[in-house]
């Protein structure tokens, strides 16, 4: 029983003396090698909390208490001729969310108000679709102008698929601030959810909007059934990118798409993703995004320690929880939201770019996939959205 209780000590302070080191590379922004974002993969339930409070130093030492609130509004809901197998909106979905072509500019400007009203500093346009056309980009411009005449401050992050750098200088004209585009999972495996393009695509997307000068948003969804090692892979890409949003989207198994029965994400694993996030992207907004209340349930304020950001409200095609409760987590947590005067990133970002990487060699076991935990089906905590955008209700915000 000694000799159990001496390792298991020896267990504990091999992972405090990982985290000091984690810590101390986040705030002097030094690269982790790969073997050091695996092992914060690896931690045990046991040191969760002690993993949450190592990221949570790095959090507060770029960004404060602040969180920052982002609100979603889908411009064009439904029939995408993609086949990303994760997707509610996908070629071939049954999962019956609401379908409708482009809002009118008063429509779309008006949705936005709501989230603006609610706290949101920025917006996302959201279309489906494999990219726009150019007269999409020319309907975007039309109502981005439209919310600027009710918010002139307010941030626009458009999402609008593959772009072409002529489209994005176009978007960038228009008062587009930041473009989302995101990697989604690792590049090694992102023919096992979409075949209809590749991972590749959307690199050359994230970079022709930063060539453009519009603010790189660019994240992943976790829980589709990848390793430890293509987590790390897929964060390493988005940090080579130099990108200066991360949304980090955990899996929302919708009925009617191919990853309907994918439950493998408890919410330990959930914050463990969010800490490696953040010791590997320390200065850069880390958002928590999609499936946050499926997945993290009753934990979500002990992500606000690690994560700086989060959507307000409801998602796309999905309902989040109520926009109060949103508002109330955080201030309950010891945090504050972040207002249209401040300046999100830090100000070395802000004045350049400067793109780390790291030559470490790869975990000898990096190629591996072991199973996945799964847990039984719970499809009834994924709510289809009915209000808001495209209907006659009124938004969660």
């Amino acid at each position: 029983m000694r000799a159990l209780a001496w390792r298991a000590q020896e267990a504990k302070i091999g992972a405090m003396d990982l985290l000091e080191t984690l810590v101390g590379k986040g705030l002097r922004r030094e690269p982790l090698s790969r073997a050091e974002a695996l092992a914060v993969l690896e931690t045990s339930d046991d040191e969760l909390l002690d993993v949450v409070a190592a990221a949570g130093k790095v959090r507060r030492h770029w960004f404060g208490r602040r969180v920052k609130l982002n609100y979603l509004v889908n411009l064009k809901s439904g029939l995408c001729p993609e086949d990303c197998s994760y997707c509610s909106q996908r070629l071939g979905s049954e999962a019956g969310v609401l379908t409708y072509t482009w809002l009118k500019p008063d429509e779309a400007a008006a949705a936005a108000e709501a989230g603006v009203a609610g706290g949101a500093k920025r917006l996302c346009l959201v279309a489906s679709g494999r990219g726009p056309t150019d007269r999409d980009v020319e309907r975007v411009a039309g109502i981005i102008s439209a919310i600027k005449e009710r918010d002139e401050d307010v941030e626009i992050c458009a999402c609008l698929g593959l772009l072409s750098g002529e489209q994005a200088g176009r978007l960038q004209e228009a008062g587009v601030h930041a473009y989302s585009h995101n990697l989604n999972t690792a590049e090694a495996t992102y023919a096992d959810i979409c075949t209809t393009h590749g991972f590749g695509d959307r690199v050359d997307t994230v970079r022709k909007t930063k060539e453009a000068g519009l603010s790189a948003c660019s994240g992943l969804i976790a829980g589709m059934g990848e390793s430890d090692a293509d987590l790390v892979d897929v964060v390493f890409a988005l940090r080579d990118l130099d990108v200066d949003s991360v949304p980090v989207n955990f899996l929302i198994p919708f009925e009617g798409t191919p990853m309907a029965e994918k439950w493998a994400l408890t919410p330990q694993r959930c914050l463990r993703i969010l800490a490696m996030v953040r010791f590997v992207c320390p200065d850069v907004e880390v958002r928590l995004a999609g499936g946050r209340e499926i997945h993290l349930r009753t934990l979500q304020p002990l992500a606000l320690h690690v994560v700086n950001s989060i959507f307000l409200g409801d998602y796309l095609t999905s309902e989040g929880q109520a926009g109060k409760a949103d508002l109330d987590m955080i201030a309950d947590a010891g945090f504050e939201v972040e207002g249209t005067a401040t300046t999100t990133l830090p100000e070395h970002r802000r004045r350049s770019k400067t793109s780390a990487s790291d030559d470490a060699p790869e975990n000898e076991n990096g190629d591996a996939r072991p199973p996945q935990p799964r847990g039984p089906a719970r499809a009834d905590l994924v709510a289809v959205r009915r209000r808001g955008a495209g209907t006659n209700l009124p938004p969660n915000a």
